[in-house]
């Protein structure tokens, strides 16, 4: 497995994440523990070194299912997590640095650890100012509670006023073959300051890796996907040609669409690095093939001038969810 380096702070991470989410929140019921344990220590095996989770997932349950189940491995992986929610009046935001360093504490005991690796905000908060949830990962990581400074869904001004106070080592937004908001603005800003990228859903929250179609049904107690525009039967049937895309890609390059999504975004920069989550073996193992597919200037061409051609149909999240998206330029 190749490796990448997040950030002129040099994290050095295997070239594909997990995505831990999904095992216990968001796309369905949470996964037994035990299968998740297990699903996240073959990861490991395999060679994954850098795994994503957040206090809000579940809540609070998949951080401890990732610290229970990284914990015999934990000198030989990256963990990320996330603060900035504020759990008791959920998706209300709470970014204020007493907040912050409150739940540091806790989620360095459900991850059963001494330091959290990379810790992002998770939204951007406009009721605090980021130079002071910078100011306060920047005390966290001098009392060596945090190695690293992240941000989630931030627009380009928003990491430059944060970058300034502390640096900031990777950026994590929602980033796809059919999602790519990031490349007007916040890609460049990244590239200009050192930042790395950590691409989340890089599978479309599913849809490119073919399996879904409009017949496919969502849980809307569980499935975060009922709410989406882009999730509609009537979205899921135009947005098919994305697939189809990918699938027309995948039989010459002998691999699966989901392998090309992921080539592709790997192809796109040195220091991206796709956090795809699964519940499945199979498909983990499907995730780690897309590094042995090498992606030509030519196909990544052919790609984008395809691409070009759809019209994805849908937003990417709910209204409520949108709402939370920084887009201060």
């Amino acid at each position: 497995m190749q490796k990448r380096k997040l950030g002129k702070n040099n994290l050095e991470v295997i070239a594909l994440g997990f995505g831990c989410m999904g095992l216990s929140f968001g796309y369905g019921p949470a996964v037994d523990k035990k299968e998740g344990i297990s699903l996240i220590r073959s990861a490991v095996e395999r060679g994954v070194t850098f795994f994503d989770t957040a206090e809000v997932y579940g809540p609070l349950t998949n951080e401890e299912l990732v610290g229970e189940a990284l914990a015999p491995f934990r000198e030989q992986v990256v963990i990320a997590t996330k603060f900035g929610f504020d759990l008791a009046s959920f998706p209300g935001l709470n970014s204020r640095p007493q907040h912050i360093k409150e739940v540091a504490e806790a989620s360095l005991k459900r991850l059963k650890t001494d330091v959290i690796d990379l810790f992002y905000q998770h939204r951007v908060d406009p009721n605090v100012p980021i130079e002071d949830v910078a100011g306060a990962v920047k005390d966290l990581i001098r009392e060596g509670k945090v190695k690293h400074f992240g941000l989630s869904e931030a627009g380009g001004k928003t990491i430059r006023r944060a970058h300034a106070v502390q640096p900031v080592t990777a950026v994590q937004s929602e980033y796809s073959l059919w999602t790519r908001d990031p490349e007007a603005e916040v890609l460049p800003t990244c590239e200009e300051l050192g930042i790395g990228f950590v691409p989340w859903s890089p599978l479309g929250q599913g849809f490119l890796t073919g399996e879904v179609s409009a017949t496919t049904t969502f849980d809307s107690a569980t499935d975060l996907r009922a709410t989406f525009p882009r999730f509609t039967p009537e979205a899921r049937k135009a947005n098919q040609a994305v697939v189809e895309l990918l699938r027309a890609i995948a039989i010459r390059k002998n691999g699966t669409p989901a392998q090309i999504a992921l080539a592709w975004l790997l192809a796109q920069k040195r220091w991206i690095v796709p956090i795809p989550g699964t519940r499945k073996l199979e498909r983990l193992e499907e995730n780690l093939g897309a590094v042995n597919i090498e992606l030509t200037p030519g196909d990544l061409r052919e790609i984008d001038a395809a691409y070009s051609k759809i019209k994805v149909q849908g937003a990417r999240l709910s209204e409520e969810h949108m709402k939370l998206i920084d887009s201060a330029a």
